[in-house]
């Protein structure tokens, strides 16, 4: 027991992770600040799954712009005119969120509640903006908002990820080592983010990153999954569980 009483912390990557965000939020949420700029850009869903190769809102425009715009005259500055899109977009998904919501992907909420009641410390760490953060959490977990300890987001770091400075961040602030926390990703990106920050990785993966591979995490599964949906385990140990549940994380770590 005395290696499994080492855990003290659950740290959550947000998009794709705790909810489906990606394709039914964010993309839409760009097409809807693409269009109120007058602009004839349209992300598919296909086209949506190749630009998550770049980390970050601004940095995903400026990809698309130079690989798959040739002949776009770019603004002056160029800087500031993706900025104003990427304050566009924000916008509309917290718009979109109020609408009704994106919910939670199965699982989560009573994985949070476990851990909680067990009195694990609970943080977070994307690459999304802050106002992203609070706005799914209003929607989908209000009371979540005080459950986590640390929401380590957007530009507080210079670099993101697959760098592992978003975790490195959220670590200082808990004042935790690595040894001590696991870490919940669904993409190669994320799990290159937290491994680099040495950290235990489970990978919960989605439609857009189901292919892509995850070499070295500790367990890797389409979902968390409840007792009346169960997981499906693509690689690592667990036993007779059909979900994942606090006594397999522990088991994992």
């Amino acid at each position: 027991m005395s290696d499994m009483s080492k855990l003290q912390a659950l740290i959550f990557d947000v998009d794709g992770t705790l909810a489906d965000t990606e394709r039914d939020g964010h993309r839409i949420s760009f097409n809807r600040a693409f269009a109120e700029a007058g602009l004839d850009w349209e992300w598919s869903v296909e086209l949506y799954g190749k630009l998550l190769s770049v980390t970050g809102g601004k940095e995903r425009i400026l990809h698309y712009i130079e690989q798959y715009l040739p002949g776009f005259t770019r603004p002056e500055p160029l800087k500031e005119f993706i900025a104003g899109l990427h304050f566009a977009k924000t916008k509309h998904y917290v718009e979109l969120l109020a609408e009704g919501g994106i919910p939670l992907r199965p699982g989560v909420k009573r994985l949070l509640s476990e851990a909680k009641a067990a009195g694990l410390r609970l943080a977070i760490a994307t690459t999304t903006t802050p106002a992203n953060v609070t706005a799914l959490l209003e929607s989908v977990l209000p009371e979540g908002q005080s459950w986590f300890e640390v929401i380590g987001a957007g530009d507080i770091v210079p670099a993101k990820k697959p760098a592992p400075d978003i975790y490195d961040y959220v670590l200082k602030e808990m004042q935790l080592s690595p040894e001590q926390c696991i870490a919940f990703e669904d993409s190669r990106q994320g799990l290159r983010s937290s491994l680099g920050a040495h950290l235990k990785t489970i990978v919960t993966v989605n439609s857009y990153t189901a292919q892509q591979e995850f070499t070295d995490a500790a367990l890797v599964v389409d979902q968390i999954g409840e007792p009346d949906s169960p997981f499906t385990v693509l690689s690592g140990n667990v036993g007779t569980k059909t979900y994942l549940d606090l006594e397999l994380v522990r088991s994992l770590f």
